[in-house]
């Protein structure tokens, strides 16, 4: 597939699509779920849109990464949880009412922050003088491949339920297959640099997940939550939104260096999904 092509239409359709999917396992009450569970929304929320960035930052400065890697790890860091994360927290046996919520959240927000947190990254790794992300448009672009779909897919739970719970299984198999050839392309598209780029950006991106993932349990616990519940918060600050992502580097800013950490990324943290899945199984086994 042309380079362009990929970027200017699959890959905001393929996005669009899958929140499309996500929204047909939304309902209003996911929504009302914030007053029923304020202090782990409250929690998971800050984790995941306050300190995720923080940290991702604090890690960039001491790996000592610059340019194009150091702003896409951060673009990562920026980015809300995803479908993904629901369907692990579910795997998982987390709280996924929890786990839907924190996603809600996290992508109506980070369609406001994103903007400004990446554009202050491309500002102090010095790459101002080659992209710009333009505030107002990406908000708006943002929004028409995330909130709108998301939008769309609850109206159409709302008016058909009993289609929204039929095409749940086949969406969530081609949304899967979507984010894999997006992966895919990004990294085919600098395949000859990417055994460097793995090394450069590699076990930054690794150390960022492990941190979040470990951290987002650990404030859990501390802060008196269920284990369900801090499987799902530990799951929602490490399981980012990659196809997000990889549309803001490679759609929004044009620049395919800035993939990389976050196709990188998205490979790691479906590895750690995978030791995820079977601990939190084994935690919420009835007499653990």
């Amino acid at each position: 597939m042309n380079p362009s092509l990929l970027t200017e239409l699959f890959l905001p359709l393929a996005l669009a699509f899958i929140m499309a999917g996500m929204g047909l396992s939304l309902t209003l009450d996911d929504f009302r779920r914030v007053v029923a569970f304020p202090k782990a929304v409250l929690i998971g929320s800050i984790a995941q849109l306050v300190v995720l960035p923080v940290v991702g930052f604090g890690i960039v400065s001491l790996f000592g990464l610059s340019g194009g890697l150091a702003v896409g790890l951060m673009i990562l860091a920026a980015c809300p949880g995803g479908p993904t994360s629901n369907l692990i927290s579910h795997l998982s046996r987390g709280d996924l009412a929890l786990s839907i919520t924190l996603t809600a959240i996290s992508s109506v927000v980070t369609v406001f922050t994103i903007p400004f947190i990446v554009n202050a990254s491309i500002l102090h790794f010095g790459e101002q003088g080659t992209v710009t992300l333009p505030i107002l448009q990406s908000i708006i672009q943002i929004m028409g491949v995330t909130v709108v779909p998301a939008a769309l897919g609850m109206w159409i739970r709302h008016h058909s339920a009993a289609f929204a719970e039929r095409a749940d299984r086949p969406v969530r198999i081609a949304s899967g297959a979507f984010f894999v050839l997006i992966l895919l392309a990004a990294i085919l598209k600098e395949f000859d640099n990417i055994g460097w780029f793995f090394v450069l950006s590699g076990p930054a991106a690794l150390l960022l997940n492990v941190v979040m993932m470990g951290g987002g349990y650990l404030a859990a616990r501390q802060f008196g939550l269920d284990v369900r519940q801090r499987l799902t918060i530990s799951i929602e600050t490490g399981i980012q939104n990659g196809t997000l992502g990889i549309l803001i580097a490679a759609t929004l800013l044009e620049n395919s260096t800035m993939t990389i950490p976050v196709a990188i990324y998205s490979l790691l943290m479906f590895a750690t999904a995978a030791l995820m899945i079977p601990l939190g199984n084994r935690l919420t086994a009835p007499g653990h």
